[in-house]
């Protein structure tokens, strides 16, 4: 029998939580563990921290305590002192549901895997051309019509906005903050599909469950479009609790430069407006960007033009971060259009060094994107994401100096019995010993 004990001096052969008198200079994150013979005593200046060091201890334990059934003890834990916290503030996964829906427990068994590997933020590619999948209430038929299918042509679906805030909520009981992303002016056909006046024209175009890209944009000139960015800008802000929302801006070759120009300065007044920060991706440096604004690095040197005018980066080099990019030839799922990323190539990077004028200062963090174009299932989100996630959130937390893949891999190796103890559909890389 365990007990739960808020006040006292702790007794022999317990585990012991404290965040009096922690360490400010772990800072929100940051956690001492010590392990003796007689007891382990987890400290943090906050409960974040406390949640992180909790993930160590259930790493250092034996990988049989993640199974779902009981399993025999006793559960011997190696002695010994940790201080700990983390590199950069950001260190998050992005997750595209507008190509191809997933359910609300999909997510969250998602993000319960994220949190184990003490990553912090979840962006959530809400909107594309096959797929709008937040319910707007000033737009109803964004979500009930546009939402309504995904590429290839399935059924598709929407979240609610009490799911949405489910989400929101389960989240942050983990320590992980939940960045929405409506992408705009460019990736908008299901909203177009959805409104007839979103159009020039007037008329609503079909349905599109194809996989190109860079064929659809808000008229930027037209009144009601602002109006219906207000409205769902608005409604975003209101649902989300975090200080981020995200507005895409990539891939927007049907906006003129001119307009794009003029696009991103309007929608940034109106992400601050509703008292957010705005956050795109690097594409946005083309526009004039306020200091509190971030540029997301995915393919180009436009971060060291947002870093320019005063911007942070979160780092995601399609190259090395992307998630939905084939191991070798031979994946079963995924995209090559940028080589393919094996997991020595997902770890043996730097943030710091990845784009000439961007230095550790500039960086914000990292991020790890999962387009979904060829993801159908929680089955095929765990296969590509694990193990290369575990890299990124390496990358994210430890410091560069001492990174070494001959040692990574050992390490990586031994989590195989805890990623099958936690029914995860990894792809066992033939570069890692797995245990």
């Amino acid at each position: 029998m365990s007990v739960l004990a808020t006040s006292g001096a702790p007794a022999s052969g317990n585990i012991y939580l404290t965040t009096v008198d922690g360490d400010p200079a772990l800072g929100e994150e940051g956690y001492e563990l010590a392990i003796t013979p007689d007891m382990v005593t987890l400290g943090a200046c906050q409960p974040a921290g406390l949640f992180r060091g909790i993930q160590t201890i259930r790493q250092l334990l034996p990988p049989q305590i993640a199974s779902s059934t009981v399993q025999p003890g006793p559960w011997k834990i190696a002695a010994g002192m940790i201080r700990d916290y983390p590199r950069f503030v950001w260190r998050g996964t992005m997750l595209d549901v507008a190509r191809h829906f997933f359910s609300v427990e999909d997510v969250k068994r998602y993000i319960d895997l994220l949190a184990y590997y003490k990553i912090n933020r979840f962006h959530m590619h809400l909107s594309d051309d096959q797929g709008w999948r937040i319910a707007i209430h000033t737009w109803p038929n964004l979500a009930t019509h546009g939402g309504s299918t995904q590429v290839g042509g399935g059924r598709g679906g929407y979240y609610t906005q009490a799911e949405y805030s489910n989400i929101v909520t389960y989240a942050q009981r983990r320590y992980i903050m939940v960045v929405p992303e409506i992408d705009m002016p460019g990736h908008t056909h299901a909203a177009l599909a959805s409104y007839a006046e979103l159009n020039c024209n007037g008329v609503a175009p079909a349905l599109y469950t194809g996989t190109d890209v860079g064929f659809s944009s808000l008229d930027t000139g037209r009144e009601k479009t602002w109006a219906f960015v207000d409205d769902v800008i608005g409604e975003m802000a209101a649902l989300t609790p975090g200080p981020y929302l995200h507005i895409g801006g990539d891939e927007a070759s049907a906006t003129s430069a001119a307009d794009y120009v003029h696009f991103i300065g309007r929608i940034q007044a109106i992400v601050n407006a509703h008292g957010k920060q705005m956050v795109g991706w690097e594409e946005i440096a083309q526009g004039k960007l306020l200091a509190t604004t971030v540029a997301q690095h995915w393919h180009s040197d436009l971060a060291r033009q947002a870093v320019q005018q005063g911007a942070r980066i979160i780092m995601s080099p399609a190259s090395t971060a992307y998630l939905d990019i084939k191991y070798n030839a031979a994946t079963p799922l995924g995209l090559s259009w940028p080589g393919y990323i094996d997991v020595q190539t997902a770890y043996n990077w730097d943030p710091a060094t990845q784009v000439v004028g961007v230095s550790e200062g500039d960086v914000l963090g990292v991020e790890a994107p999962l387009w979904s174009e060829t993801l159908q299932t929680l089955d095929d989100i765990e296969f590509m994401a694990f193990p290369r996630l575990i890299g990124l959130a390496e990358i994210g937390w430890s410091p560069a100096a001492g990174k070494s893949w001959d040692e990574y891999q050992v390490c990586l190796g031994a989590h195989g019995p805890r990623l099958t103890a936690l029914g995860v559909n990894f792809y066992r890389s033939a570069l890692v010993p797995w245990q």
